[in-house]
């Protein structure tokens, strides 16, 4: 009877451990999920100022043309032009870095949906761990349940 005491104790330690890895599993899991939900949001955030950048860009270009054809009027709009063509040069330069950081922004996402996955196929294989173990926990109790009202029977039948 102690060996079966021992043995449910060793099971239930056995389920505990396979639950508390699952939880981990599950944490884990929730954290890279959040960690990928802000690379979505950075990734938008970055979208959104390139949008902004391509909107000053086309601007700052269509001002450059105009102040093409004003220079041909006069030297006074050189000077206006050089300085819209430095502001056009920033914009440029912005647009090139906010490109070079979509694609940074855009690998790091790719690498957290490969983690993701790989950590969801660990969950799922915690998971397929914890309901074998499960289910082998069921079968032992059932078994040791008919053990036990067997050896009743057994001592009713001896006592007679």
């Amino acid at each position: 009877m102690d060996k079966i005491k021992e043995r449910f104790t060793i099971l239930g330690q056995k389920i505990e451990a396979a639950e508390a890895r699952a939880e981990a599993a599950e944490a884990e899991n929730k954290k890279y999920k959040q960690t990928l939900l802000e690379n979505e949001q950075q990734l938008q955030s970055v979208n959104h100022k390139l949008s902004l950048a391509e909107t000053q860009l086309e601007s700052a270009e269509e001002t450059i043309k105009k102040l093409k054809s004003a220079a041909d009027e006069g030297d006074t709009h050189r000077t206006t032009g050089e300085n819209l063509a430095r502001k056009v040069q920033l914009l440029e330069e912005e647009l090139d870095k906010a490109e070079k950081d979509l694609k940074e922004t855009t690998e790091k996402l790719r690498q957290v949906d490969v983690k993701a996955e790989h950590f969801e196929r660990a969950v799922q294989r915690a998971e397929a761990e914890r309901d074998d173990w499960e289910r082998k926990h069921a079968e032992a109790v059932e078994k040791y349940q008919s053990k036990r009202e067997l050896d009743e029977v057994v001592s009713q039948m001896e006592s007679l």
